[in-house]
């Protein structure tokens, strides 16, 4: 499995063999990853010894993020696809930052900047309790249970204030592509693998072209 998150300046790219992560990247660019991904895939591959055509499927985040970014990842994976006959999963960030946490039910969130977050509710099996959604944190608090729950996040500085302190908080690393290749691995295995022309971006959010449409 081939894991790419190109979602954030922070992205990651990682080589994993059935549930065991072989190797993980990661990557740091303010400008995209469109004009560095392909050498560093490269790279990572040949580390290994291994061709393109020796991975079984490919992974990719497909957001909530950069809409430029999603895009770059998806492309990649779906291209690397299409040109090698294999299957592609796409895995929702919010999804990979709950793979890191421990409680029966993991309450994800990340800034979505505009004075709003990205956010969801998953179980241990990483299966959507509460659906993904934008919107200002204290409306999204209110949706959660009063209790039994986890927050997940790479950065839960700016929420601490407003939360219950005897919620259990887990700090998730910026580094996501081990994590959606190990999620990947479990949904091929679970016939959840598509058709690179089936993948579709999850970016939550509309477009600000879709925001500011005048008709």
């Amino acid at each position: 499995m081939l894991a790419i998150d190109t979602t954030s300046e922070f992205g990651s790219i990682a080589l994993s063999d059935g549930d065991r992560t072989v190797e993980e990247v990661l990557l740091h660019s303010t400008d995209g990853f469109g004009h560095v991904l392909f050498q560093h895939l490269e790279q990572l591959l040949a580390r290994h010894r291994m061709r393109v055509q020796d991975v079984e499927c490919f992974a990719a985040a497909s957001g909530p993020g950069s809409f430029t970014g999603v895009r770059v990842g998806l492309a990649a994976a779906k291209g690397l696809a299409e040109a090698t006959g294999r299957r592609v999963v796409a895995v929702s960030n919010l999804r990979a930052l709950a793979f890191f946490g421990s409680a029966s039910l993991r309450a994800v969130v990340t800034d979505a900047r505009r004075g709003e977050v990205y956010g969801a509710l998953y179980d241990e099996r990483l299966e959507t309790v509460q659906p993904e959604s934008v919107m200002k944190f204290p409306a999204w608090l209110a949706t959660l249970p009063k209790s039994g729950f986890e927050f997940v996040s790479t950065d839960f500085s700016p929420f601490r204030g407003h939360v219950d302190p005897t919620i259990p908080v887990v700090i998730a690393p910026r580094s996501l592509a081990a994590a959606i290749g190990q999620i990947a691995w479990r949904d091929l295995n679970a016939g959840r693998a598509l058709d690179p022309a089936a993948i579709d971006a999850n970016y939550v959010r509309r477009s600000d072209a879709e925001l500011f449409w005048k008709d």
